[in-house]
């Protein structure tokens, strides 16, 4: 290893190690993510019908906490809304954010292609397929509330992943970035389709199946927490334990090889668990487009292409984003709620645009 480390890099691969490098100080980039994440909490937690006070608050989670010996003023109503309410949805959309972004963020190092996002690779859709098929033939809204969700949801996740992947590559390498674009839209057009066939031949699901489809963050409760928990865990932990290594296949596979990394392997591994922790999200909050464009590459533009630090500042991020778009989706046309996937579309249609145009080939 010691000897395959001093091997020269191309003059390409040179380039993109200078471009990986981190802005500034990483810990400031890492402060200004946790502040961000904490403002957006407590704007969750605040803000609503029903004002509950920032000094009540407090007092009410002080009071949870043995020999302090703080009372809460806060009615059985109000700590209902506290606690019942708000806060699982809260954490819910800090969850799935940071999923989301995580997994956007992973898919453009692994592909090495700036427009890869779970929503644009079809991941989305072959998860929405999957739970589709979990809710029609899993006894309805009995299913939603069931551990089968997100493992169908990997199910067809993990499918649509890896047909618009050698689809994008049967298009040759000089079709750009776009190439593997397309081939997941055309993969999401088509298992969309196949989710409706599905949706129509069962028609007593379908109630259950568009509450899913236009997101369940506004009946978001703990037991959807704890569900996402355990997937959202091991995604987190195998993508950031690999960060590193994603450097180094954004350099090209000879360059990695020459390093001694098994591409193929963590290639594998990385899908796998950007995979999984979409589906997991798709599965308890239905389908939110373009997070795994807009975070990310907002990361890139203030800290630097260094995965060592896009990755865990998209989570954190990712988290707080999704959280603050929440905040707009229930308070826009309030007391009716926007679904959450239109605030971040109408944020992530013009930012995609504009990576787009910006974009160039990284390599095959």
């Amino acid at each position: 290893m010691a000897r395959a480390e001093q091997l020269p890099l191309t003059q390409a691969a040179a380039a993109e190690a200078t471009r990986l490098r981190v802005r500034g100080r990483s810990w400031l980039w890492a402060g200004a993510a946790v502040v961000f994440l904490l403002a957006a909490f407590f704007t969750g937690v605040l803000v609503g019908p029903v004002d509950l006070g920032l000094a009540e608050i407090g007092r009410e989670a002080a009071s949870h906490i043995p020999f302090l010996g703080v009372k809460s003023h806060l009615s059985d109503s109000d700590r209902a809304i506290l606690w019942q309410l708000r806060l699982p949805r809260v954490v819910l959309a800090g969850l799935v954010g940071a999923l989301l972004s995580a997994a956007g963020a992973t898919y453009q190092g692994v592909f090495r292609n700036p427009l890869a996002d779970p929503y644009l690779l079809g991941v989305a859709a072959g998860a929405g397929l999957g739970a589709t098929l979990a809710i029609a033939y899993g006894h309805g809204a009995t299913a939603l509330k069931g551990d089968l969700l997100p493992l169908a949801a990997f199910g067809g996740g993990a499918i649509a992943v890896v047909v618009a992947y050698v689809l994008g590559r049967s298009a040759g390498a000089g079709r750009g970035p776009a190439a593997l674009v397309l081939a997941g839209v055309t993969v999401a057009s088509f298992l969309t389709a196949v989710q409706t066939f599905v949706q129509q031949q069962h028609s007593d699901t379908l109630q259950a199946v568009y509450t899913w489809i236009l997101g369940r963050l506004d009946t978001a409760g703990w037991h959807d927490v704890l569900l996402l928990l355990p997937y959202a865990g091991v995604s987190a932990v195998a993508l950031l334990l690999h960060r590193r290594l994603l450097d180094v296949l954004t350099l090209g596979d000879d360059e990695a090889k020459s390093l001694g990394i098994n591409v193929a392997r963590v290639r594998l591994v990385l899908v796998a668990a950007a995979t999984l922790g979409t589906a997991a999200a798709v599965a308890v909050s239905g389908l939110i487009g373009f997070l795994g464009i807009i975070v990310p590459h907002a990361v890139r533009l203030v800290a630097g292409g260094s995965y060592r630090i896009v990755l865990p500042l998209s989570i954190v991020v990712g988290a707080g984003f999704l959280v603050f778009a929440d905040v707009i989706a229930r308070t826009a046309m309030s007391p009716a709620e926007l679904p959450i996937g239109v605030v971040t579309a109408f944020f992530g249609a013009p930012f995609f645009a504009i990576v787009l145009r910006t974009s160039r080939m990284v390599g095959p």
